[in-house]
């Protein structure tokens, strides 16, 4: 009996463990995976260019981003992202700023895919509007608040948050449907992306044709179906690797002399 009893707290702590291991910040390629079914179950596009900002912008997808006291920007190079994360910021900034005393330091929004740094990953959800980017705070008690609220939402399966290093930050990529329901709305739902992505294959808002990428897609097979080349599409598109994923919508460059 004493055996079975000293057996059963044993599994306990590797099940405790477990679970901590789970919600630690560190992120991993299922974290990417989940981000990814994410966007792709919200049939978030994969911005590619500046200009594609500008049209989502203008069709009310992404929305402007301004600091109000309770968070600011710092560096933001596209101060843009899906409605559902301004409400996410507003929410989060006035919270820590009534738990901290301080601002909340919002370092990235809603980046193209030309513009994504060099030690980005190449699965990264930020040129779909739905990721941030937070400041780690120095104070370590603010620091501590953050995290924990971070891993609780995560726990409610409506966020998903890794500590990056590289500069020392927090990238959160927020599921807007289930933060919606968490929170009980709050925000109207996104405008239809029907509203400036074609179909498959179409025109864009600027007159191009489009492809959008399905599941099993590589970029080879894209430029052989279009009678052009693996290099243009990549020059077209501003990508620096061939990897493309579900969703993503991509300009099909005129054929060579037209």
């Amino acid at each position: 009996m004493r055996k079975a009893v000293v057996a059963f707290f044993a599994l306990l702590t590797v099940v405790g463990a477990k679970v901590a291991e789970a919600q630690s910040l560190r992120g991993s390629a299922a974290s990417l995976t989940r981000q990814n079914r994410q966007a792709q179950a919200h049939n978030f596009s994969y911005l590619n260019r500046p200009a594609d900002i500008e049209r989502f912008v203008r069709a009310g997808l992404l929305v402007p981003i301004r600091g109000n006291g309770d968070f600011e920007l710092a560096g933001v190079s596209f101060p843009y992202a899906r409605p559902e994360v301004k409400l996410f910021l507003e929410r989060l900034g006035r919270q820590y700023r009534a738990a901290c005393g301080e601002a909340l330091v919002v370092t990235s929004l809603v980046r193209p895919t030309s513009h994504q740094p060099r030690n980005a990953s190449d699965r990264s959800v930020h040129p779909t509007g739905m990721a941030i980017d937070l400041r780690r705070p120095r104070n370590p008690s603010c620091r501590q608040w953050l995290e924990r609220v971070l891993l609780q939402l995560e726990g409610q399966g409506v966020l998903d948050a890794t500590h990056e290093r590289r500069p020392p930050h927090y990238h959160v990529a927020l599921f807007p449907k289930p933060y919606l329901r968490y929170i009980g709305g709050g925000a109207a739902p996104s405008a239809p992306e029907a509203r400036v992505v074609a179909a498959d294959p179409g025109r864009s808002a600027e007159g191009g044709v489009t492809y959008t990428v399905r599941r099993g897609d590589s970029l080879w097979l894209i430029a052989r179906r279009h009678g052009t080349t693996v290099q243009r599409l990549k020059e077209e598109n501003g990508l620096r690797s061939s990897r493309v994923l579900a969703g993503q919508v991509l300009r099909i460059p005129s054929p060579e002399g037209r």
